[in-house]
């Protein structure tokens, strides 16, 4: 082969590979089919009697195992223990740290508890739905909203004030729940917020740097005008402080009209009605647990 025809089949060679390289990385979700392969026999192998019985005698913290009940999340689990509602082999456990074992009998409130399939679903959420899973008033929740979805016992993950509405997940993964709120996640949640007035470019200049609120200062990961309206934004913020928009739009002198959570996590209200809900697909599940 000449030394030219060499150069160009090696330069076409790099160029297929830079290619294949980049069709990957676009991809969020993209995984390797060997890899699937490999996890399918896994599955498929039979586990020893020596591993099953390792199984049965692994010790988990007890807030854990309630929270992969579906019950609520670990910090709400270590609330119900503090309470004295919750009971192993009929013993009331009260400390926190306790450890159980996947054979022990577990009841909270009186009712026994046990592991179930983990179920993730997404919800449009409408205007005067509490997010809470049940409220002493009677008023509506969220519950309603999902209460044909699953068997499996979900909760919500965080939360969304009575007025707000868009996107609000559901799970039993309390694992899963506890790291998506946590401060550190840092998880994007955009919202669109309506105002009673324009938005002036003085207070937009302003807010874009930050501004100091009475709990610490706040500043968006982004902010624009929606479609050219002064009075509608476009927001931006991994903070999950207490009715963190509304409180930035009062300091600067705004009254929030309507405010609606279009993006949570990656996750998106694309052909997702208002008051409808769908399961997240196994992709999406994954890019969470990845986050």
């Amino acid at each position: 082969m000449k030394k030219n025809d060499k150069k160009q089949s090696t330069t076409k060679k790099i160029s297929k590979d830079s290619k294949t390289f980049n069709k990957r990385s676009s991809s969020k979700f993209s995984s390797d089919k060997n890899s699937k392969e490999y996890s399918k026999k896994q599955t498929k192998r039979n586990v020893s009697p020596t591993i099953k019985k390792e199984n049965e005698n692994q010790e988990i913290r007890l807030n854990k195992y309630i929270a992969n009940s579906g019950i609520c999340s670990r910090r709400e689990a270590d609330k119900l223990i503090e309470a004295g509602v919750v009971k192993v082999n009929g013993q009331t456990i009260t400390t926190l740290g306790f450890k159980v074992k996947p054979t022990d009998v577990v009841e909270v409130e009186g009712q026994r508890i046990k592991n179930e399939k983990k179920v993730y679903i997404l919800l449009n959420k409408p205007k005067d739905y509490l997010t809470t899973t049940k409220d002493p008033k009677n008023r509506k929740t969220v519950m309603e909203l999902i209460k044909n979805a699953c068997k499996e016992r979900v909760f919500p993950v965080g939360r969304l004030d009575r007025q707000t509405t868009g996107l609000l997940l559901f799970t039993n993964d309390g694992e899963l729940a506890d790291k998506l709120m946590h401060p550190k996640s840092r998880l994007p949640k955009l919202y669109h917020v309506t105002l009673d007035k324009n938005f002036s470019g003085s207070d937009f200049e302003k807010l874009s740097k930050g501004i100091e609120l009475e709990d610490g200062p706040i500043k968006p990961d982004a902010l624009s005008y929606v479609m050219g309206k002064k009075n509608e934004l476009g927001i931006q913020i991994h903070s999950g402080r207490n009715r963190i928009i509304r409180r930035i739009f009062e300091h600067l002198g705004y009254d929030v009209i309507k405010l609606d959570r279009v993006m949570y996590a990656g996750l998106t209200k694309k052909n997702l009605p208002r008051g409808k809900w769908r399961f997240l697909t196994q992709q999406e599940i994954n890019l969470l647990k990845m986050l």
